[in-house]
């Protein structure tokens, strides 16, 4: 990018004198001031702003500012209820640039959210998507070897619900003609899908060089023969192929053990469909794979499954792979890796080290060099239940950092189990006693296993937040049970007759089918003890937990709106400021929230029209602060359905 098109931001943080590197337009007169240029506000996610307007003197008097809706509930609410509002805008060239779960791409005025321009791609809206209709965001691109004021200069890059890579220009929305057909790329996934939603894109793209990278996310656990998990890339300009990584280890001499070419050349997923992560410097895409198909029976496919559930770093002009750390060993709990791999740099006394920052479901995160991948704090292989299902090869260890330590608890007795009263705790103890439960990563049964964890959570796809200057981590993560039981293939039909509403899924081509579902209490809280979400900060150059905070109430959950503060499961990440704030969203209770980064105490929540199931963004514009978050809720998280976007500022 020329240097006319970038200018510096200066901000003084107590250790010294930060720079950050904003895109903006060239000939804007109006004061230099912290933006946000990507999904996760930087190419590697670290979420921090410099901006420091708001700070914890300030943010008591946040009001909103503005407010936009897409005008989907009117539109289409029966797509809406099938919808969930994940999406972060980015703010490049004085345009706030987001994408809706229709895949409509909106540039809004950052100062007043006035549209400036909508592009809609018109995607059908008539079929049900295996993870619902979801655009996390997108990406911006400029081309320096165009003419300047040329069309499509200046690039917006998404995914869609039907699998499109779509270019359009950033000043109008108009599509770009060159790329692709007429501005798109249609993906073949390789194979005929079982239904139109199977296999779709629901984070944003990432470019590197001169490509555009993608991954995707495919329906979980109908069959083994699922589409295959590939990332590709294409031309950045013209939309040409340039390379596919498949993380199912294909070749026997990549696979150790009791590897069957048969299985092997059937197994799909291994996918990314959490949002990636680029250094441009290195030339490296760094990817967060999630497992084989199917989740959980793996019989079919033996051996630790080498890059899937993986960091894996590729260069980004070849697709070829720098190094990978395995995270699960042959996955048979959907313990997928669920966010954007975070790229920062940490001092543990002895010099700054870049590092990426992987956080789990599991609740473990994983610190990794950034050139080797190899761990920053010792990862110790431990012995795990054993005992599988027939047929199945489980691995006798699993990685677990010694530091930090796990941020969820990992074990549950039935004299653990809670309820707000005697009988529904009763009631928990019973289903609790019930099941097999032995533990993290406690192999699926028969009889019906406990995962605790759930595969929620732990972390999820909001990822972490990092402030630079003192190298405190924030991550908020969940705590609730499923119980998983598996279903010989001869009973499977009878099974899915008699609970139609519960998630009964066939695992086709394997000899069980599955059912998942959540251990809840008769009046619909988790039966294991609160708090059921917890916004966690962590010394990353010690290894420590700094604090720890319970994250929402369960005023929109109980059968009362009394805002008891259990905390509730979550989605959606945290952004931290030089301001000394952690800015989330994620809880099931429709707030925003703010905490004191250096206490973990509230200091401010502001109520959303809809579930604030969505990271939050900052920056500054035209000497004031906003922040900024999608609240159009989550249809299975059952949070309050809208199609907001909402603004709060200081008066």
């Amino acid at each position: 990018m020329p240097f006319s098109q970038l200018i510096r931001h200066v901000a003084f943080a107590s250790t010294g004198l930060l720079l950050a590197v904003t895109s903006v337009q060239a000939q804007d007169p109006r004061p230099q001031t912290p933006g946000w240029s990507h999904y996760g506000g930087d190419a590697g996610g670290s979420r921090y702003s410099p901006a420091q307007d708001i700070t914890a003197d300030t943010v008591g008097d946040l009001e909103m500012a503005w407010e936009y809706s897409t005008g989907d509930m009117d539109t289409r609410p029966e797509a809406v209820a099938k919808s969930a509002s994940e999406g972060t805008p980015i703010l490049v060239n004085g345009r706030l640039t987001y994408c809706t779960p229709f895949n409509e791409i909106i540039a809004l005025d950052p100062g007043t959210g006035e549209e400036l321009w909508r592009y809609d791609p018109g995607i059908a809206t008539d079929y049900e998507p295996a993870n619902q209709y979801v655009c996390r965001g997108v990406v911006h691109w400029e081309d320096t070897q165009a003419e300047p004021g040329a069309a499509c200069a200046a690039r917006i890059f998404m995914g869609t619900a039907d699998s499109r890579v779509i270019a359009v220009d950033a000043a109008t929305g108009d599509p770009c003609a060159q790329f692709g057909e007429t501005g798109q790329v249609k993906i073949n996934p390789g194979m005929d899908l079982w239904w139109p939603g199977e296999f779709q894109i629901t984070s944003p793209p990432v470019t590197v060089g001169d490509v555009v990278v993608v991954g995707s996310a495919i329906g979980d656990n109908a069959r083994a023969d699922a589409p295959k998990g590939a990332v590709r890339a294409f031309d950045i300009r013209t939309g040409e192929p340039r390379w596919e990584f498949d993380a199912v280890v294909r070749g026997a001499a990549e696979q150790p053990g009791n590897w069957r070419a048969e299985d092997a050349a059937r197994t799909g997923h291994a996918n990314v469909w959490a949002p990636m992560s680029v250094d441009h410097e290195r030339g490296l895409v760094i990817l967060p794979t999630s497992s084989p198909s199917p989740d959980f029976y793996g019989g079919a496919r033996p051996g630790d499954n080498r890059y899937a559930n993986s960091v894996v770093a590729l260069d980004g002009a070849t697709g070829d792979v720098r190094w990978h750390f395995q995270t699960v060993h042959h996955d048979v709990w959907d313990y997928d890796l669920p966010a954007q791999p975070s790229l920062v740099t940490i001092n543990k006394g002895d010099g700054p080290r870049d590092v990426v920052v992987q956080v789990a479901k599991t609740g473990f995160v994983f610190v990794l060099d950034r050139d080797t991948g190899e761990p920053v704090f010792p990862v110790d292989e431990v012995p795990v239940p054993q005992d599988g299902a027939p047929g199945e090869v489980l691995s006798p260890t699993q990685p677990m950092p010694q530091k930090p330590p796990a941020l969820v608890p990992h074990s549950i007795s039935p004299d653990d189990a809670w309820g707000l009263t005697f009988w529904d705790r009763g009631a928990c103890r019973d289903m609790i006693a019930q099941y097999r439960n032995d533990g993290l990563f406690t192999p699926p049964s028969e009889q019906g296993t406990l995962m605790f964890p759930f595969s929620g959570g732990g972390a999820n796809w909001g990822g972490m937040a990092f402030n630079p200057q003192t190298q405190l981590m924030y991550v908020n993560t969940s705590r609730a049970l499923h119980v998983v039981k598996l279903i010989p293939r001869d009973d499977f039909a009878a099974a899915k007759e008699a609970e139609p509403n519960k998630e009964i899924s066939a695992q086709v081509g394997t000899r069980y089918g599955m059912k998942r579902d959540l251990v809840l209490s008769p009046i619909s809280l988790p039966c294991n003890k609160p708090p059921f979400g917890v916004l966690h900060a962590i010394d990353l150059s010690t290894g420590e937990i700094a604090w720890e905070s319970t994250l929402g109430t369960v005023r929109d959950m109980a059968p009362v709106p009394i805002p008891w503060e259990l905390g509730t499961p979550n989605f959606g990440g945290p952004l931290v400021t030089a301001g000394g704030l952690v800015f989330i969203g994620a809880a099931m209770d429709d707030y925003l929230r703010a905490f004191d980064a250096k206490t973990g105490e509230e200091l401010w929540k502001g109520r959303l029209p809809g579930g604030g199931q969505a990271t939050p963004m900052t920056y500054e514009w035209q000497g004031r602060q906003y922040v900024v978050i999608s609240a159009g809720g989550h249809s299975r998280s059952t949070t309050t359905l809208n199609d907001r976007v909402v603004a709060f500022a200081l008066p």
